[in-house]
């Protein structure tokens, strides 16, 4: 058996140390939280919209889902019956890539089974429970992932590792995982369906947001297709029973990508944070402190759920600034930032959703050069005026320093920023010319442009980038 000894020095050396270096230029990434919850597209009571029919069962939410359900299509209605309504009759895969790429996102990851066990490719282990042979009739995975890599982007899969209520699961979560039918006919030839099938560059598992347990996650990166493949549901048993290491194992030594693999930290109950080439510990993970490992912020627009939810209200979707100070502060700690989205059943992405991502992209078409292939300088912020810092991996002598709000009488100041002589240059990526500045004992003072000045896309920015040259 496999043993983490071996798998620690398996994604420490070599070619995955290059593969976690091409993840970690790309900083940016969009998530797709889509399946047969989102024909029910509800939540309440603290039940996100994918937690449909969890709720439905076992009444969380104080019974809300229950009272919803029951009012609208009645008691004996189940939640088999919506996969018909799951028709993606709008879905158009190259559309989506396209948005993507607009939004500034490098890679991409969809939902290739959520924990209700549906999937979104024609499993031989989900009979008429998959996109093929029920709903849409087609290979949902496939078409996205086609669209995405002919974009140019990295595509990636979500894939849960348990089903609520499939009786293989059930069985042997009742006897502790001491048997392991689920894992063996399942969950294993499902994981090696997706990687032979996709030829994945990332494989990785994760926490379920809405949960406070912790977790199991399988994260793997390759760096020729760029395919990414997330696991969940993972929290109710240890690796042992997930086979887990079995899995990589496999992984490293004889699947299709054996040789650009890099693995993140989620392999089991109580494992998070400890292992892999990468850390997402928790979603909406964001410690706002440098970690020395690399990490990921998966986080959603709408902050109720990651499927979509048709009874939202504006407010309870992230502001543009909001989801910048996200992905800044993210990226200043040397983090990914994994933004999700939810379509409708019917395969659109709602106006919301897409011009939040506009938003972001139009931002990083200015800012773009402090977020790419960066790295944490040596101060990730100024707590004096709201400023987080990145540098360029190419150079140890320039920052840039990413501020929120246009400072009063247009002087930025700095405290952490020491000019390596008086030949320092200052510029305001998106404007021409450099600034003038001045060093007022260890305040930094740079005089800024004024906003009128500003070309109109730059002007109507809620977050600006000072790029320092010559700095200590």
């Amino acid at each position: 058996m496999a043993s983490w000894r071996l798998l620690v020095v398996l994604v420490t050396v070599g070619l995955p140390l290059v593969c976690l270096a091409r993840y970690d230029d790309s900083k940016f990434g969009i998530f797709i939280h889509w399946g047969v919850f989102s024909v029910p597209s509800y939540s309440c009571g603290g039940v996100a919209a994918e937690w449909y029919w969890n709720g439905l069962e076992t009444g969380a939410g104080n019974g809300c889902i229950q009272a919803f359900h029951n009012k609208t299509y009645g008691p004996n209605f189940k939640y088999a019956d919506f996969a018909k309504g799951f028709s993606a009759e709008l879905f158009d895969a190259a559309r989506w890539a396209n948005l993507f790429k607009k939004s500034g996102a490098k890679y991409v990851v969809l939902t290739s089974k959520h924990h209700e066990g549906f999937t979104n490719w024609p499993s031989p282990q989900s009979w008429n429970w998959n996109s093929a042979d029920v709903g849409p009739g087609q290979d949902n995975v496939g078409l996205v992932t086609e669209a995405v890599r002919a974009a140019g982007l990295r595509m990636g899969l979500y894939h849960s590792l348990f089903e609520w209520f499939n009786p293989l699961y059930v069985t042997d979560r009742s006897n502790n995982g001491s048997t392991t039918v689920y894992v063996d006919t399942i969950l294993q030839p499902q994981l090696h369906d997706i990687v032979n099938r996709y030829k994945p560059e990332i494989v990785r598992t994760a926490l379920n947001p809405t949960t406070t347990s912790t977790g199991l996650g399988l994260n793997v990166m390759l760096h020729r297709l760029a395919f990414k493949i997330w696991a969940d549901g993972d929290w109710e048993m240890y690796d042992t029973y997930w086979k887990s290491k079995e899995f990589l194992a496999w992984l490293y030594n004889d699947s299709p990508v054996r040789d650009t693999v890099v693995t993140n930290d989620r392999w089991g109950k109580d494992d998070s944070c400890k292992h892999g080439g990468y850390w997402t510990c928790t979603d909406r993970y964001n410690p706002g402190v440098l970690q020395e490992h690399k990490w990921e912020n998966c986080f959603t627009i709408d902050s109720r759920t990651w499927g979509y939810a048709r009874n939202g209200g504006i407010g309870d979707y992230q502001t543009i600034d909001q989801l910048l100070q996200e992905l800044i502060s993210t990226v200043a700690c040397n983090g990914n930032f994994l933004l999700n989205v939810g379509p409708t059943s019917d395969g659109i992405i709602t106006p919301v959703y897409e011009e939040r991502l506009l938003q972001i992209g139009t931002w990083l078409d200015f800012n773009g050069e402090a977020i790419y292939a960066t790295k944490p300088w040596r101060s990730q912020n100024d707590t004096a005026s709201s400023v987080w810092y990145t540098a360029p991996k190419w150079s140890n002598s320039t920052a840039y320093a990413i501020f929120y709000a246009w400072p009063a009488e247009s002087v930025l100041r700095l405290t952490q920023v020491v000019p390596q002589s008086p030949n320092m240059v200052a510029q305001l990526l998106g404007y021409r010319g450099n600034l003038a500045w001045k060093l007022n004992g260890n305040t930094l003072a740079i005089v800024l442009p004024e906003i009128a000045h500003l070309p109109p896309l730059l002007q109507v920015q809620t977050a600006f980038t000072i790029k320092l040259v010559g700095v200590q």
